[in-house]
């Protein structure tokens, strides 16, 4: 019996990026808003780059307090999905190609979203990270934090409780 040999780790972080790509291009509010995620490993950033039209106030500028809102809940959907793929790609149970070729698993959906807005969203590059509380079969919380220039100032967080999609098979 032969053992198969292990792909280059080249064409394994590949992969990986393409499942990702597959998984963000399926929320498509995440391109209109300009949100695209850097991968390291399994965990996941979360960037939405500055555009004009995601000022919200024009005196000050700060950005609109919807978009930071969506920003953060994206992040939330896509941290917790990539997180529940990750176990699956790593366990062999998940074909990244079905993925890159379009078909993906169904999103967890919000039950409940609460965003603290601690401080304006200045008129640049922000970033956030979801940490995923819990999750199980049917009910997974997660807690996000967005931040710009320093990882240690968030200007706003979020706690949002959702509902899984059944797994088959």
């Amino acid at each position: 019996m032969s053992r198969r040999r292990p792909d280059p780790v080249q064409v394994v972080k590949q992969r990986r990026d393409d499942a990702l790509a597959a998984l963000v291009n399926g929320v498509p509010y995440s391109k209109f808003l300009g949100i695209s995620f850097d991968r390291r490993g399994d965990e996941l950033t979360g960037v939405l780059s500055y555009d004009d039209k995601l000022i919200g106030n024009p005196l000050l500028p700060a950005l609109h307090g919807g978009v930071t809102a969506a920003f953060l809940e994206v992040t939330a959907v896509i941290g917790l999905s990539w997180s529940v793929l990750w176990e699956e790609l790593e366990r062999g149970e998940l074909d990244p190609d079905e993925l890159i070729s379009g078909h993906l698993p169904r999103l967890p959906k919000t039950i409940d979203f609460t965003v603290d807005y601690l401080r304006s969203g200045l008129p640049r590059d922000a970033y956030a990270r979801a940490k995923v509380n819990r999750s199980g079969r049917r009910y997974a919380s997660v807690h996000v934090e967005a931040w710009q220039d320093n990882r240690a100032r968030t200007y706003a967080q979020a706690t949002g409780h959702f509902l899984m999609p059944r797994r088959d098979g």
